[in-house]
């Protein structure tokens, strides 16, 4: 039988891969998708039509209600956040809406139509923020420094609550910084692989940057919506960090970005204290161990490989809006 997914989020960089990895599996489905004056599908503009998009917001329940009702799913993805660090600093408010309590929202619509459905929760690395150890595993107690950070550990722990509180099936990925081409200009790599293609075309003279010393763990996005995939197949519903394991500066990424296109970064990056954070985050390293024993679960692309894939698609996209 064929199996019914709903993906809030669909439209974001997991979203749109995830869609794509659960078509190829076969299965049926649905986004939640917000209303806007213009869609925002470019993401999902190559497989639109093989989604049935539901309208509906975190932040309205009925919505939400109606959404599972239509798609009467066999699993639920939690995907839709205000997603950007920076901006819960300007909206602390509505991201505390949206990241945390429109977790909620979602959960109890699940427990009150589709009790059975299997639910996945996108919580984040940001949780661990000042980090009290490193690397960061399951049982690494939170700190989080920024409002969405905050959201998203209110997320992970409602999450939980349901799962213990009504026997939900429902688990948390505790995702480490995961990129891609599909990536949103406003996060740092997407901000970095675009100016350099952007440089190298001659339509942008520098990049303007914060901290180049803060580490990051990054992955390839694809890689990590088969762990949210396989977590939901398994007989018991847990939570895991997924990570690469190994830790690159924001200099590095520059370094691999820039020197992919000839380019001698140090020509074209001027530091600029408007990047720099109100609280620096400075050494996320998840250790992925435990998703790579009981979920069997594997990286497929590297992290140099990552960057320059992202500088390819942006000098191309660049070349063909000429």
């Amino acid at each position: 039988m064929e199996k019914r997914a709903l993906i809030t989020g669909i439209t974001g960089q997991d979203g749109s891969y995830l869609a794509e990895l659960l078509l190829e599996k076969g299965y049926k489905v649905f986004g939640l998708r917000r209303r806007t004056s213009v869609p925002i599908l470019e993401n999902i503009e190559h497989i639109k039509n093989d989604i049935e998009f539901i309208d509906g917001d975190l932040l309205d329940m009925g919505s939400l209600i109606n959404a599972v009702n239509i798609s009467q799913p066999d699993e639920v993805y939690n995907l839709a956040a205000q997603s950007f660090v920076g901006t819960s600093w300007i909206q602390p408010v509505l991201t505390g809406e949206v990241t945390g309590v429109g977790v909620t929202n979602i959960l109890e619509a699940v427990r009150v139509v589709k009790p059975d459905a299997r639910f996945y929760q996108a919580s984040s690395s940001e949780m661990f923020g000042k980090v009290v150890e490193t690397p960061q595993k399951e049982t690494t107690p939170f700190y989080p420094r920024s409002p969405y950070g905050v959201a998203k550990v209110y997320g992970h722990w409602i999450t939980v609550n349901y799962r213990e509180s009504f026997d939900m099936f429902a688990c948390s990925g505790i995702l480490f910084n995961h990129e891609s081409p599909r990536r949103g200009v406003e996060f740092v790599t997407r901000k970095v692989t675009d100016a350099a293609a952007r440089i190298k075309l001659g339509l942008q003279k520098e990049l303007r940057m914060g901290n180049l010393d803060a580490q990051r763990d990054w992955g390839f996005a694809g890689d990590y919506v088969k762990a949210m995939w396989l977590m939901l197949q398994q007989e018991k519903p847990d939570d895991y960090v997924i990570a690469t394991g190994e830790t690159h500066t924001v200099q590095e990424l520059v370094e691999i970005a820039f020197g992919h296109l000839d380019l001698n970064w140090r020509d074209y990056v001027v530091i600029d204290p408007k990047f720099v954070r109100p609280a620096e985050v400075d050494l996320l390293l998840g250790d992925p161990s435990k998703a790579k024993q009981k979920l069997g679960w594997k990286l497929d692309v590297g992290f140099e490989q990552l960057v320059t894939m992202m500088v390819e698609s942006d000098l191309k996209r660049m070349e063909n809006n000429r």
